[in-house]
């Protein structure tokens, strides 16, 4: 009858490989070999099941690429005040206990093309990279807009139950953007300050986080949420943050234009 190592060294042949006694003979060695190289294929398994999830999330997320730290201009005392403030949020996260204790909402304000969205979104790509937090972003005028249309019973677009699902998604996200908030609105209608209102309060009460971006100073946006609305923002663990910088959005038309003299005849001169 064949020894043990013939019969490797027969299969060693057939498959086209060279039998090493030394190799087979240790079986601490061997094992332990099997052992680092199915670690290796777990971690690498573990790696491609993560980077799935995370891509799944930023598809969701519905945020633009672009809107990274490392593409964001930091030309500015309010603008490096405010990646301050976002990275520190964002390691907050590494804390469970912090995450459970209560729901935190950053309001960023100021003028238009200051950066406000791209600091909100390079904040959510880093969550959504380090702690696979999910992450909504809407402009809260089309979310406006779409329940409006969703009392439309005669539509045939399915639009009301549309704006049921994403209702739900508003509330079940954990961290909310909420986008050009009263964007040209001096006041919300009663009935949307009222929807706005419980949809934060619910959040609040599910310890989910919040980011809302406006063009207006705080009075004023008190002033157009309302009361109710407003009282339910006082309730988070507010961060409020200004931007005040230059606009970083490429001009149209030319600050200076030249005005050239006009020759000719005018009508209606005055002599």
């Amino acid at each position: 009858m064949d020894s043990i190592k013939n019969k490797i060294q027969q299969l060693g042949k057939a498959l086209g490989r060279q039998y090493v006694p030394d190799r087979y003979e240790d079986y601490k060695s061997l094992r332990k070999e099997y052992e680092t190289l199915a670690n290796r294929d777990v971690r690498q398994l573990q790696q491609d099941v993560k980077k799935q999830r995370i891509q799944s999330i930023q598809g969701r997320s519905d945020l633009n690429p672009k809107w990274t730290f490392a593409n964001l201009v930091e030309d500015s005392d309010d603008v490096i005040e405010a990646v301050s403030i976002a990275k520190s949020f964002i390691a907050a996260h590494e804390d469970l206990n912090w995450r459970r204790s209560g729901s935190h909402m950053m309001i960023f304000y100021g003028d238009y093309g200051r950066g406000k969205s791209h600091t909100a979104g390079a904040i959510a790509h880093e969550l959504i990279e380090q702690y696979e937090i999910s992450v909504l972003y809407r402009q809260l005028s089309s979310l406006l807009d779409m329940r409006f249309f969703s009392y439309d019973f005669n539509a045939q677009d399915n639009v009301g139950q549309k704006f049921r699902e994403i209702h739900q998604e508003l509330l079940d996200v954990d961290l909310l953007i909420l986008d050009e908030v009263c964007v040209n609105e001096t006041s919300l209608k009663k009935n949307a300050q009222s929807w706005l209102g419980n949809l934060l309060r619910q959040r609040l009460a599910n310890h989910k986080n919040c980011i809302l971006i406006t063009n207006h100073n705080l009075a004023e946006l008190e002033q157009a949420l309302g009361s109710y609305c407003f009282e339910s923002i006082k309730e988070y663990d507010t961060y409020k943050v200004k931007f005040s910088g230059p606009s970083r959005r490429k001009e149209i038309i030319p600050v200076q234009v030249e005005s050239k003299p006009v020759s000719g005849y005018r009508p209606n001169q005055v002599r």
